[in-house]
């Protein structure tokens, strides 16, 4: 894939259509100002600050904006909360709707038709081949995104992780865990 993505980047530039300038650019953006960075300093804030997590729930979008995160495709977001009761799991079956602002560009596999089927259909099928293995009477919620409402997860905090900081904490929570095909590194991930 990094191959095809090169030769048409060269193509591209060869021809006059991009300028290489504003492709880095772009590029620079979507890994350091949009992005799952952003929805991991909401998911830390909403573990740390339980006023902010009230205001989370109650309206994600205002809540996830005083972050600094706002724009196109996150104009109404939904947070979704993770319990050992109930796990929930996000899909677009129309398309690819996706919260931009807080997770950047969708990855391949949530755009394509296996995966918007069978996480209706299957969605335990799908965790398992994602590696999330849930207790039997944990109820999988699955959510539909459309172009009106997208949703974000907040996964459980991992145990062992009191005190940390806000910062540390963003570091285990992962673009899957939002989704909810994962679940967030350990405290154990982040010492290898």
């Amino acid at each position: 894939m990094q191959l095809r993505v090169r030769a048409l980047e060269t193509v591209l530039t060869e021809k006059g259509y991009v300028d290489p300038a504003a492709l880095d650019l772009l590029i620079e953006t979507y890994e350091t100002k949009i992005g799952p960075r952003n929805g991991a300093r909401v998911v830390a804030r909403a573990w740390v600050d339980a006023d902010y997590r009230a205001r989370l729930f109650k309206d994600a979008t205002p809540a996830i904006a005083e972050l600094g995160y706002a724009g196109r495709q996150g104009e109404h977001i939904v947070a979704l909360e993770n319990t050992p009761e109930v796990h929930n799991m996000v899909v677009c079956t129309l398309c690819s709707c996706y919260p931009w602002p807080v997770l950047g560009l969708p990855p391949v596999w949530y755009k394509s038709a296996p995966y918007r089927s069978r996480a209706v259909a299957d969605p335990r099928g799908v965790l398992a081949e994602f590696g999330v293995t849930l207790p039997p009477e944990t109820e999988i919620r699955v959510w539909d995104s459309t172009s009106e409402i997208r949703y974000l997860v907040v996964p459980m905090r991992p145990a062992g992780t009191e005190g940390w900081s806000e910062e540390k904490l963003a570091e285990l929570v992962t673009r899957d865990s939002m989704i909810g095909t994962g679940l967030p590194k350990s405290p154990a991930d982040l010492a290898k």
